[in-house]
């Protein structure tokens, strides 16, 4: 089987990108070949590796079109992996991305990253029709499989749930990690991901503004840069706005940045070192997370606000949940597990648990399963739409 993957792709960063660089090698070891659509933006050029046949141009619709029959053209590719997010496409809510699948010959399986339930009129369209085209559709959560079929009337026999897929971190002791990075003896919490507004890393600096005094080790990790799009934008502004209230608030000491972008290696040590990771997301409709699953992945004590993925995925006792994005609130949860080492220890098995399910190789074993599903349904066109039948 050969797959090509549409979607960003390293070195540029972001959290689709990863995503990519990861399904790949989880494929590869199971062994499917996989080719590399890169979607490349306007403002920085990418060294990309061999394996990416096709530089596709974010914002130039005319590239839309060739990629479509490149693919057409190209008999090894057997299925197309498309990998959706409405903002990493060009033109009003990606909208170009329709010009490539209404030109596709190839079946291809749409990967969903954002299922909103309240899009806009160009969200839902663009959504709608992809899903309408698609041979076969992927999410990440039940309830985003719910609003597949239910707003955007995804066929329910073309879906799959896998989940979002994790490094197989090696486990470390969490105390030898303190001492190699002199946090010896702290209560450590973390957030970790690339800096920018609607991460909710406010909240996190409030709440230990509100815990210091009472925990005077406590420390709260910021992992990550600021992302490269965003910087490009308007620098660090952000940064800086965070870096001014923890100055306000005067926890200098309790608040560290980690400013670079991390490799899967150091994560693995922050994580594990980490007594207590944060995800302060204060938009409820946050369908998935990669960094939480990450976090699962290493069996961590998680205390987070109640957006969509958190909620589904830290039920059964997986972490903590704050009703609303609070600081106050998000402080007590916090407090909870310092004072209740019985509390984390349960948390922490109970994540373990999923997240071991959830390693790279497993995950690309499920995709390959599904892809031999979709593989197994012949494309028939009929009045310029694909539709399926069994062979």
């Amino acid at each position: 089987m050969r797959v090509l993957n549409i979607g960003t792709y390293p070195p540029k960063q972001c959290g689709i990108a990863t995503f990519s660089m990861d399904i790949r090698n989880s494929l590869t070891v199971n062994g499917i070949t996989v080719d590399v659509m890169a979607i490349s933006d306007e403002n920085y050029q990418y060294a990309y590796g061999p394996e990416v046949v096709f530089n596709l141009r974010q914002q130039h619709k005319s590239d839309y079109i060739k990629a479509a029959a490149f693919i057409n053209g190209s008999p090894s590719i057997d299925l197309v992996l498309l990998q959706h997010e409405y903002g990493i496409y060009g033109g009003q809510d990606g909208e170009y991305l329709l010009e490539l699948i209404k030109l596709l010959h190839k079946p291809f399986v749409l990967i969903t990253h954002t299922v909103l339930p309240r899009p806009s009129r160009k969200q839902k369209e663009v959504l709608y029709e992809l899903c309408s085209r698609a041979a076969g559709i992927v999410c990440m959560t039940r309830h985003s499989a719910r609003l597949l079929t239910d707003l955007y009337e995804a066929p329910e026999e073309i879906l799959s749930i896998i989940c979002h897929g994790v490094p197989a971190f090696k486990k470390q002791d969490s105390n030898f990690l303190k001492q190699k990075y002199n946090l010896q003896d702290k209560i450590v919490i973390s957030t970790f991901g690339l800096l920018g507004p609607g991460k909710g890393l406010e909240l996190g600096i409030e709440a230990l503004a509100l815990l210091k005094d009472k925990f005077p080790d406590i420390r709260y990790l910021i992992l990550g840069q600021t992302h490269p799009m965003l910087r490009k934008l308007e620098g660090e502004k952000y940064r800086q706005m965070l870096i001014e209230l923890v100055h306000q608030r005067q926890v200098e000491e309790q608040v560290l940045f980690v400013n670079h972008f991390l490799t899967d290696e150091e994560l693995g040590e922050y994580l594990y070192m980490s007594d207590i990771y944060l995800s302060p997301y204060p938009n409820k409709d946050q369908a998935v997370s990669g960094t939480m699953a990450f976090a699962i992945g290493c069996g961590r004590a998680i205390v987070s606000t109640s957006y969509a993925y958190a909620t589904e995925m830290l039920s059964e006792n997986r972490g903590l949940l704050a009703k609303e994005a609070d600081p106050a609130e998000l402080a007590h949860l916090i407090e909870q597990l310092i004072l209740d080492q019985e509390l984390k220890a349960r948390l922490q098995k109970n994540a373990s648990q999923l997240g071991q399910s959830w390693q790279w190789p497993n995950i690309g074993r499920e995709y390959k399963e599904f892809f031999q599903q979709v593989i197994a349904i012949n494309p028939i066109e009929s009045e310029g739409k694909n539709t399926y039948a069994k062979l």
